[in-house]
């Protein structure tokens, strides 16, 4: 609802500009040709999206969701202690995560929210568990950027995957920093 409006504000703000630069024609011109644009991009990234998701669905069947599951295991256990315990959340955040170095970020959604729902522990507040996987959702660690791939294509880009040392490099800087930043956060105001 918030973005609705945001949009609606930009929009209204962008008509008033324009009116008052004289530039209302360009405007009116340029309104078919972005909508045009948008839908262009939407179903060249659904193509894109469909296709690693099925590749995601394979790794899933032939176990190497699994094996990663298992190699991340450590690693969650330290980050999210209560997967300790609870193997339900302990999948959804093993496959919200897979799902995030592949770069789907709407596939990984869904588990990400199945984990947020067994991580809040029926609480009315952020637990700290809660906000890291939040802030490692946001700066997620890509090893594949399928999404970002799939815009580079879509806008002509004859070498989509060039981006990867620095996509790796700031993805693992951000998950880092943010991490680090929830657990201060965390030790600071004590919210279990």
């Amino acid at each position: 609802m918030v973005m609705s409006w945001i949009f609606t504000g930009i929009l209204g703000i962008s008509i008033v500009f324009a009116c008052v630069t004289g530039q209302g024609s360009a405007l009116a011109a340029a309104i078919p040709k972005g909508a045009q644009n948008g839908i262009t991009l939407a179903i060249s990234m659904a193509g894109a999206i469909s296709l690693w998701s099925g590749v995601g669905k394979l790794m899933e069947h032939a176990g190497f969701t699994a094996f990663l599951s298992r190699l991340l295991r450590p690693v969650l256990h330290r980050v999210f202690p209560s997967t300790k315990t609870d193997i339900t959340a302990a999948g959804y955040l093993s496959a919200n995560i897979c799902a995030n170095f592949l770069g789907l970020g709407n596939a990984a959604t869904p588990m990400g929210i199945q984990a947020a729902r067994r991580l809040a522990k029926g609480k009315d507040y952020a637990t700290n568990e809660l906000c890291r996987l939040i802030v490692l959702n946001t700066a997620s660690i890509q090893l594949i950027p399928a999404t970002v791939a799939a815009v580079r294509v879509s806008q002509g880009c004859q070498t989509p995957f060039d981006i990867l040392p620095a996509v790796w490099i700031t993805s693992f800087c951000s998950a880092g920093l943010g991490l680090t930043a929830a657990w201060i956060m965390g030790k600071v105001w004590h919210n279990g």
